[in-house]
């Protein structure tokens, strides 16, 4: 049996917060920056304490979320 996800309508509102700079943005790369060390064509956006982990596809013309969480566990090596 495979499950299907549900989303509560405050979890959309909260994911919809999270990344509205990312939605109908000519460039963006204006609101992130670049991550380091041998992941560079990931980019990050704060959002509070929080991190949006994207990867900018420019000839597909789309932005992956990789991963979302707080800053303080973001970083770490899986």
């Amino acid at each position: 049996m495979i499950y299907r996800v549900e989303y509560t309508k405050t979890a959309v509102n909260q994911l919809k917060k999270m990344d509205e700079r990312l939605v109908n943005c000519e460039n963006p790369r204006w609101y992130g920056k670049a991550l380091k060390g041998g992941v560079n064509e990931i980019w990050r956006y704060r959002v509070g304490d929080y991190r949006i982990l994207a990867k900018i596809e420019d000839d597909r013309v789309v932005v992956t979320i990789v991963e979302i969480g707080h800053r303080k566990n973001i970083y770490k090596q899986k």
